[in-house]
């Protein structure tokens, strides 16, 4: 008897489930599916078009190379010749601090400085910061005993300077969150693995570029050039994204997809839970139904690739305590603002990919790309793309405010920041609201009750950037589990019980 399985939600998760029911269906088990997604396309915040030869992102524009997910899932479908590698030789990232653009200085691991020359002569620390990091080697503070933001594990080995000049900036480019509120134990595990080994960061994180010559031991999102502060990988790029925009990603799963499995501009209204009848003689009910505004259908599995705010809403009547749980996780929401100009305009611009601006230089802009330098190929040799960010937490105010008005705040900007004064040949504005999840101290407690309470109602799976890393290859994964989830789940209610 076929299997009916329902996905709510397009973005990447929810079309990496479909992409994996969708193989499972070719290979021969019984099963069928239906997308819903409330919006009128498919891919959430990925989102890509072409301006002028220049390929423009309104969400991520790439994804680690480090995490695997997403170029295997470009393999599978048949793209894998599309994947391009960042130019890791112009990688270079900028802090501003005042009027200046101070570059990251080399060696530096995240947080950790792991080279004694370039952390002395950096103008990005004061000398007061820069005997903290001599004293951490020699003298670290005693391990957490207990989960705690990014800034208070910072600040206990390197100083409030370090938080305000370095993780502050980076965390907001990569999650547009607050590293005072960001969970360590959930954005940073391996650091706190080496605090709890070595003591000394400086010293766990010299040990592992000898044993292994890893990257840095965060989670990360590929938005920003906010990553480009880590160790160089060795023998790939850093970054890697798709000729033709993410986008390409969407459209290719699209197509596999079979006609009619996707419903579009289709709000779910809610979703219910039935009990199996087992009287003699009356067929059992499927266990889920799905209500939208053409009806009620039932199934027999649920993949909720929703926000965690999403999912809350619809489970309030199922489960109150997991949609209470879902419903206290934070999200922050962010603007791009990127702006096409002739290469000659951005003679000026210095090397690298970009910079990040400190919550405390009190600015609108949280960072900026130099996305013609990031990737080869993405913008002809005569244009200069500039990809700006805005938002993060505490700044959805800005989400309000006119494509106009966001322009010219920009433009101050980059006039005060790099000099650039020319007017661009096009501006595109994207907005995402409550998009990007936070991970707040506390965060991994909160997604073992989650999976405790999904444990008890059979076919539930929940996918997205809540619960186990924010970037793309996180989201596909977390999509393939939950369609390898609910199979599972339908294989075993398929058993028999044994005769007694």
């Amino acid at each position: 008897m076929t299997k009916k399985i329902a996905i709510l939600g397009g973005g990447i998760a929810g079309l990496s489930a479909a992409w994996a029911l969708e193989k499972a269906r070719r290979s021969g088990q019984d099963v069928q599916f239906t997308l819903y997604e409330a919006a009128g396309r498919l891919g959430g915040v990925i989102g890509s078009e072409t301006i002028d030869g220049c390929v423009i992102e309104g969400g991520p524009d790439s994804f680690l190379t480090e995490k695997p997910a997403a170029a295997q899932l470009c393999r599978e479908l048949g793209i894998g010749d599309q994947l391009l590698g960042s130019n890791d030789a112009e990688r270079k990232t900028y802090i501003l601090v005042g009027k200046r653009l101070i570059p990251l200085p080399d060696g530096l691991m995240f947080m950790v400085p792991t080279k004694l020359l370039p952390t002395a002569f950096t103008p990005l620390f004061s000398w007061s910061t820069k005997l903290r990091m001599a004293r951490e080697f020699l003298f670290p503070p005693a391990p957490a005993t207990a989960d705690e933001s990014v800034a208070d594990m910072t600040r206990r080995h390197f100083g409030q300077e370090t938080v305000d000049r370095l993780v502050s900036p980076l965390l907001s480019g990569v999650y547009g969150g607050d590293a005072s509120q960001l969970s360590v134990r959930a954005v940073l595990p391996r650091m706190v693995q080496m605090e709890h080994k070595h003591r000394s960061l400086s010293r766990a994180m010299l040990a592992a570029r000898k044993a292994a010559r890893v990257p840095h031991p965060g989670s990360s999102k590929s938005s920003t050039p906010a990553q480009a502060s880590s160790g160089a990988r060795v023998g790939s790029s850093l970054f890697t994204t798709l000729r033709g925009g993410m986008s390409q990603m969407v459209e290719a799963i699209a197509a596999q997809l079979p006609a009619g499995s996707v419903h579009l501009s289709t709000q779910v209204h809610a979703i219910g839970r039935n009990e199996r009848s087992s009287r003699a003689g009356v067929a059992p009910s499927l266990p889920w139904t799905v209500e939208t505004g053409f009806g009620q259908e039932s199934f027999d599995a649920l993949i909720l690739a929703l926000p965690a705010w999403g999912s809350a809403s619809l489970l309030r009547l199922i489960d109150h305590p997991l949609a209470e749980a879902l419903s206290g996780v934070p999200y922050s929401s962010s603007i791009t603002v990127t702006l096409g100009y002739d290469r000659a305009q951005l003679a000026a611009l210095p090397p690298g990919f970009g910079f990040l601006v400190p919550a405390t230089e009190q600015r609108a802009m949280l960072a900026c790309t130099f996305v013609h330098a990031k990737f080869a190929g993405r913008v002809p040799e005569d244009k200069g793309l500039l990809r700006c960010f805005l938002g993060g937490s505490g700044n959805d105010a800005l989400l309000d405010e006119t494509d106009a008005r966001l322009t010219v705040m920009v433009l101050r900007e980059l006039e005060s920041i790099l000099g650039v004064n020319a007017r661009p040949q096009f501006v595109r504005i994207h907005r995402s609201r409550q998009a990007m999840a936070q991970y707040g101290v506390g965060h991994l407690e909160r997604i073992r009750l989650v999976r405790d309470r999904i444990a008890a109602l059979p076919g539930l799976a929940l996918a997205g950037n809540a619960y186990q890393g924010i970037g793309v290859p996180d989201c596909i994964r977390t999509g393939q589990d939950a369609a390898e989830s609910v199979l599972r789940s339908l294989q075993t209610e398929s058993i028999p019980a044994p005769a007694r």
